[in-house]
């Protein structure tokens, strides 16, 4: 026999998930032709591939060149593929299991669902041919510290996250040999949702501004009388601690001007109770997520200058709206079952976007913006250009964009940084896919880029030119297979002449950052 040193040189060198393996038992792996034989523990069968654990490391192996020896070896005939999925309960309770079905139906399985415990369930995949049970995907609906670390724990393949990993979970899933999950590949925008501060519908109240809503999130503003309201104590309503939409907004809304909690605000396990609570009380205010706030009234963000955000599906999907929230999948290095890797790939295309839509959140399908539904874009660029933006530029501007029209995916950067946030990055992908399925060909887009108002409007203009360029480049790198010959791809920059908010801010200035695509 050949050494196990060997064989380790002989497997297949790259990782798979553990999801379908029966209890960790020992087994020994054997070539067809009897000349390498690998021992060790089995922790983990896809259906294609085996791994196992041995004193040397972590082997994986082509299942279909092997004989597999030992009580712990899957049945081949009878495999059925396990899809472990933990996190954030809003996307687990309705999202997930929508775009499961809606997969389900399209490659022609029945589902059925079993309840295992409060946040626990399965939905299996039955062949509707032949009656064959093919796939089991067991949630865990709790929130994104727990999907992380059911992630770290081995008890999931996929976390389910309302905010980006952290910097320590990043390091203990390398250190645990997960790979690094902010590479590529190893997360995904599944679709948007929005920050938005809500009050009862009978409140007064109508607007705030994201530095009046942080000072009363920290308890600095306690009383409605300093926003323009009664003499009343505000009531203060924020989602669990532990779930990624309140780490959201102390990422999005306190960290800017650097304030912390109050710790008198009350918290709620689930989004649905918080905007109960809301709607129950005039004197409350609270933070929620935008496909969750059902009957209270949400609060359109505004700014020294007079400019004002709405949350609309359409300011979100466009980052437009500066507190956007994207709801992410989180898998690492290692090979999902088939049905897994079918059922992520069936999430980007058109049918999952329609599903993400149905289900009362914002998809990622661009779309077209025509200049006529703009007008108040181009009224607030010429109200608030500044003295270093000229006349001449404006017309250039309006010339150039007049006859385009605008897509809503829009490329943002992350403050202080020319790295593109998490939502940007998955805009690329999107858009890549587009290009390479021809949706695209011959006609024309134009990567616009626009900058704030702080410091020079030449160099403002240069820079956002540069992040056109940077933009293009990424999305021409990630469309593979798009032919290049049916495609135009140019750039343009008009630096600060179009801001959407008002400079006087982080969130401002953020906002006003970006790169836009243009159309014809």
């Amino acid at each position: 026999m050949i050494s196990i040193k060997r064989a380790a040189v002989c497997a297949a060198l790259f990782l798979f998930s553990p999801a379908g393996a029966a209890n960790a038992q020992d087994v020994t792996l054997t070539s067809r032709d009897g000349k390498v034989e690998v021992s060790g523990t089995l922790s983990g069968f896809d259906g294609e591939f085996y791994r196992l654990d041995t004193e040397y490391g972590e082997l994986t192996v082509d299942g279909s060149g092997v004989r597999c020896l030992g009580p712990g070896c899957p049945n081949l005939e009878d495999y059925v593929a396990e899809l472990r999925l933990s996190g954030a309960a809003s996307m687990g309770a309705v999202l997930m299991p929508a775009l499961v079905e809606a997969f389900a139906q399209r490659d022609g399985y029945s589902v059925t669902r079993d309840e295992n415990g409060p946040g626990l369930f399965t939905l299996s995949l039955t062949r509707t041919e032949g009656d064959k049970l093919a796939a089991r995907f067991h949630f865990r609906a709790s929130n994104t510290d727990e999907g992380f670390a059911d992630l770290l724990a081995d008890e999931a393949d996929i976390v389910m996250a309302l905010r980006e990993i952290r910097r320590k979970e990043r390091i203990n899933a390398r250190e645990a040999g997960l790979g690094d999950l902010t590479g590529a590949n190893r997360s995904r925008v599944l679709a948007l949702d929005a920050l938005v501060p809500v009050v009862a519908p009978g409140n007064p109240l109508r607007e705030i501004t994201p530095r009046q809503l942080a000072r009363v999130l920290a308890g600095k503003i306690t009383n409605w009388q300093a926003l323009g309201g009664p003499d009343a104590p505000i009531e203060l309503h924020l989602p669990d601690s532990r779930s990624g939409l309140a780490q959201a907004i102390e990422n999005q809304v306190m960290r800017p001007i650097e304030l912390e909690i109050a710790e008198t605000v009350t918290r709620h396990p689930l989004p649905e109770t918080l905007a109960e609570a809301i709607t129950a009380d005039s004197f409350s205010l609270g933070v929620t997520n935008y496909s969750e706030r059902r009957e209270s009234q949400m609060l359109v963000l505004t700014g020294g200058c007079g400019f004002a955000l709405s949350a609309t599906r359409r300011s979100v999907k466009t980052e437009d709206y500066p507190l956007t929230a994207p709801m992410f999948l989180y898998f690492p290095a290692r090979r999902l079952p088939l049905i897994g890797r079918e059922f992520l790939g069936f999430i980007q295309g058109p049918t999952a976007q329609n599903v993400i839509r149905r289900a009362g959140f914002v998809d990622q399908r661009p779309e077209e913006i025509s200049i006529d539904e703009q007008g108040n874009r181009f009224a607030n660029a010429i109200s608030a250009a500044g003295s270093e933006t000229s006349l001449e530029e404006l017309q250039r501007m309006a010339a150039t964009l007049s006859p385009l029209a605008r897509l809503s995916t829009t490329f943002r950067f992350e403050a202080g940084s020319i790295r593109l946030d998490a939502q940007s990055r998955s805009n690329v992908q999107q858009l890549a896919l587009a290009l390479e399925q021809g949706q695209y060909d011959t006609r024309r887009l134009v990567f616009v880029g626009f900058s704030d108002g702080d410091g020079p409007a030449t160099a403002n203009r240069d820079i956002a030119l540069r992040r056109a360029e940077a933009v293009r480049r990424a999305v021409i790198a990630a469309a593979v297979t798009a032919n290049p010959e049916r495609l135009q791809l140019d750039v343009d920059a008009f630096g600060e002449a179009m801001p959407m908010a008002c400079d006087d801010s982080e969130w401002g200035r953020q906002v006003n950052r970006r790169v836009e695509v243009w159309v014809r």
